[in-house]
């Protein structure tokens, strides 16, 4: 056992150093649809996100079954509202305080509490950092849960002209491959396969720019997924918290 991988001598337990991707994290706590699945990768620190209809079955089930990934559970409806209650009781007595009391009681609380917010610009950026104060705190206990310690992420370095010269010919090699076969699923083996064999015949030298590279690329993809596949938040809470009542 190294020193990296022991958080103190206290309680004597190992922690696993994941470099999180907070705001990734983030939404996939805030994010309690019940079609939503998100899934931290305990190497990468990356959040995979699957929607059921849009994630393709085989891939999910991959997941699940992967060791190296950690399902998240995301912050009840419930949860959240106590959330709006708290930060209301912070606010003074007055004609907002009054109106976001009115807003919470009853369906629909968590869309009128942010549409009366957005007329309140600096009670509005207090609720988000009194909420991302709350979201923190519920990661942390989480990954203190799972035995992870979070460290911090590489900075990502833009790559120069040069570097995408050498990792540009790599990529190409790899995707023409991969959409000639894009109809059949079977063949992405064959795919990670053909990568494999270009990364043992790249010199040394340009390992650490190909990695980046590729990096860059499943961060890209990840926050394409996320736009693609965002959710109303709000109404998928109200619903929840509707259903609960």
């Amino acid at each position: 056992m190294t020193v990296e991988e022991r958080i103190g001598a206290d309680d004597g337990v190992v922690r696993r150093k994941v470099p999180i991707s907070w705001e990734a994290l983030e939404d996939a706590f805030e994010n309690n649809a019940p079609e939503v699945h998100s899934y931290l990768h305990l190497t990468m620190g990356e959040v995979m996100r699957l929607v059921d209809g849009v994630a393709d079955p085989v891939t999910h089930s991959r997941i699940v079954g992967d060791a190296h990934y950690r399902r998240v559970e995301p912050v009840s409806s419930r949860e959240q509202y106590r959330w709006m209650e708290r930060f209301i009781a912070t606010v003074d007595e007055g004609p907002l305080r009054q109106r976001l009391l009115q807003s919470i009681d009853g369906k629909g609380a968590f869309r009128r509490f942010k549409d009366v917010l957005m007329s309140f610009p600096v009670d509005r950026e207090r609720w988000f950092t009194f909420r991302s104060e709350r979201l923190r705190m519920c990661m942390e206990g989480w990954l203190d849960a799972q035995g992870i310690e979070a460290v911090e992420r590489p900075e990502w370095q833009v790559p120069t002209a040069e570097d995408v010269k050498v990792a540009t010919p790599i990529l190409e090699q790899v995707e023409r491959p991969a959409r000639a076969v894009s109809r059949g699923r079977g063949n992405s083996e064959a795919s990670r396969g053909r990568l494999r064999e270009l990364l043992e015949l790249l010199p040394a030298r340009h390992l650490d720019t190909a990695a980046a590279f590729l990096a860059f690329l499943i961060e890209r993809k990840s926050a394409n997924a996320l736009h693609e596949t965002s959710v109303d938040n709000d109404v998928e809470r109200d619903r929840q918290l509707d259903d609960e009542s």
